[in-house]
């Protein structure tokens, strides 16, 4: 039976599974090593879809007494980038100075390891107390999100599952632990827009219609006015143009299209679709605009493309799972975290149909980044919160 109680030899198992998405890589087979001594059942569906790569997940169950705590998260990481500019190898699980390196360190491995650590040491002090606990992770997460969180809670509610509340151990804090609990977060909507002009000479613009022009204009009146400034939980709507391509090595030429990509997180002053309205509205009444098209009477000619599945804008709003949290961060950290909305969007938002969620773990300040690391005082804190937030929730 291997030890459980201790969360940086929890992390350093699992960082030494590249598990690089949509790559399993092992770290799934080493959460069920973990759980099972526990009492934990272990499923691992995979899903599937076209055009998107095979998925396993796993989905481990202790049946106990009063209400079903969930905690999810995702074993997947993003690639290691270039070696070189790592001080340690990616996969080593390397220890200097009181920091553990290692892909996927903070996002989100280390949130994993402390929550198994919790519980693992929750059941050792409370033989006689068996809560109702599930751990629901993916290996899609970083991916495309097709075949991970969506699917598995679908899988799990098919089978008879349902939750009361759940905690995500995303690394939500900015600098340091215990500063910040994600209760919500904005929406996210992406979209492509392709211009379609005439090709032709740059010494001859009135024989052609120049697409950038267009792209130009369409943009502007995307841009602004603003969206809003802002509601009582969430910060301003923002679009940001993500690309603008139009594929043409000549200087002389001017080009048949232009397409730019746009993305636009949200606040709860809209939902997807009426803020897909609204970037409709604009564009057509952008498409009318021919300031930067002198001698052209016609409409700029575009077609407007809806990427990817849009997110929707939530808030949690269950004081209970809420106050625990917080409280447990008080008890073990001496401050009162801050409630945020703030940031991108995590699985949190297919949970959120399912039962209350919140999100709380590391400090993410090297996320993504090469040495990505994780300090072991962190490590052992966050799980002394956890810990304490479990028998709080359970109490």
């Amino acid at each position: 039976m291997m030890s459980t109680f201790d969360p940086a030899e929890n992390l350093a198992a699992l960082i030494r599974c590249p598990s690089v998405t949509p790559a399993e890589g092992g770290a799934l087979t080493v959460i069920q090593d973990m759980l099972t001594p526990m009492g934990f059942s272990i499923d691992r569906p995979t899903f599937t879809e076209d055009g998107t790569p095979d998925i396993e997940n796993l989905y481990a169950r202790l049946n106990g007494t009063g209400p079903h705590l969930m905690f999810a998260g995702h074993t997947d990481v993003v690639p290691t980038g270039d070696l070189a500019q790592w001080k340690h190898p990616p996969f080593s699980a390397a220890i200097e100075n009181g920091e553990m390196f290692g892909r996927g360190a903070v996002d989100m491995k280390g949130g994993i390891a402390c929550f198994i650590a919790a519980t693992s040491r929750y059941l050792k002090k409370n033989p006689d107390r068996k809560p109702n606990i599930s751990f629901l992770i993916t290996g899609d997460e970083e991916g495309p999100a097709i075949n991970g969180t969506v699917k598995l809670l679908e899988w799990a509610k098919a089978k008879g599952e349902s939750w009361d509340a759940s905690l995500v151990g995303e690394p939500t804090n900015p600098d340091r632990l215990g500063d910040m609990i994600k209760i919500g977060r904005r929406g996210s909507v992406t979209g492509a827009i392709t211009v379609h002009g005439i090709q032709g000479h740059a010494a001859y613009p009135h024989n052609a219609d120049n697409p950038v022009r267009g792209i130009i204009t369409l943009l502007n009146h995307l841009l602004l006015p603003v969206f809003d400034t802002g509601t009582e939980n969430f910060q301003a709507t923002n679009l940001e143009i993500t690309s603008i391509d139009v594929g043409n090595p000549a200087t002389n030429v001017i080009p048949s299209q232009a397409v730019a990509t746009f993305n636009i997180r949200f606040n709860d002053t809209w939902t997807a679709e009426s803020l897909q309205d609204e970037v409709t509205r604009r564009l057509e009444e952008g498409a009318h605009n021919n300031e930067l098209r002198q001698g052209k009477d016609n409409a700029i000619r575009y077609t407007l493309e809806w990427r990817e599945r849009p997110s929707h804008v939530f808030l949690t709003r269950s004081e209970k799972l809420i106050n625990a949290l917080n409280g447990a961060i008080e008890a073990k950290t001496g401050k009162q975290a801050a409630l945020s909305t703030s940031g991108g969007t995590s699985d949190a938002r297919f949970i959120k149909d399912y039962c209350p969620v919140v999100e709380f773990g590391l400090v993410g300040q090297t996320m993504h980044m090469a040495n990505e690391r994780a300090a072991l005082k962190d490590l052992e804190k966050l799980t002394e919160i956890y810990e304490k937030f479990i028998e709080d929730f359970f109490a």
